[in-house]
């Protein structure tokens, strides 16, 4: 049976699920928010070690501005009405992305989460925001030479050496990464990290994503055959 320790979401489809209603895309965004939850609570009750959520890209700033601003509100939205039950879980809350970008207020309230969090034994609840893939890797190659050219690192660096640099140096490679909403792309998301994570591409947006279809794309990745370049014995 495939383990699946850790579980990457690409949350799609929010703002073209409220325009489907009817409604404004902030809608949308708000109800993505609550199914953080309804996931989260869902992923750790089905023994997900890693959660890791796309919640806002590199590239998302490109949005207009009046959304920008309802999505970086979001966070204490979130903390605000979920952190008790999250803590009662035993999750703990992890960060990576560039979070020196983000507005203080927003900032802050991640990074409070974190530190309430940070002795917690249950699921890792990651949430990448201002998260880029090849933003991690170039500063992580620019930091490991600036270690060498400091005396703090030696030249020539493999595999398990780099992975110290990235912002996710201490969590296991992805599994399984789903998309919502149809799309079927990475979008700059954890491009090291999945090398030979499953992927999974579903129909339904962020909001409609549900805990049965959550067990659905588990299900399926049950019956993959993970091979990481070999091949089986006959």
């Amino acid at each position: 049976m495939n383990e699946c320790r850790h579980l990457a979401i690409i949350m799609d489809g929010n703002g073209r699920w409220a325009k489907a209603k009817g409604m404004p895309r902030t809608a949308g965004h708000l109800a993505g928010a609550d199914n953080v939850r309804n996931i989260g609570v869902a992923a750790s009750e089905l023994g997900i070690e890693y959660l890791t959520l796309y919640a806002f890209s590199t590239e998302n700033w490109k949005r207009a501005a009046e959304e920008v601003s309802y999505l970086m509100k979001l966070p204490r939205y979130l903390f605000d009405k979920y952190m008790k039950e999250f803590m009662s879980r035993g999750m703990v809350i992890k960060l990576i992305g560039e979070l020196d970008g983000l507005p203080e207020a927003t900032r802050q309230v991640l990074l409070d989460a974190a530190e309430e969090s940070k002795d917690n034994t249950g699921m890792k609840l990651v949430i990448a925001i201002n998260y880029g893939s090849h933003d991690e890797i170039l500063h992580a190659v620019n930091r490991y030479a600036a270690d060498v050219q400091a005396g703090r690192a030696r030249p020539g660096l493999d595999e398990a050496g780099f992975e110290q640099y990235l912002m996710t140096k201490d969590m296991p490679p992805v599994d399984l990464l789903i998309r919502t909403s149809g799309e079927q792309r990475i979008s700059n998301f954890l491009l090291w990290q999945i090398a030979y994570a499953e992927l999974e591409f579903v129909p339904e947006a962020w909001p409609d994503f549900t805990p049965e279809v959550l067990q659905r794309c588990l299900a399926e990745y049950q019956k993959r055959d993970r091979r990481f370049g070999g091949v089986k014995a006959e």
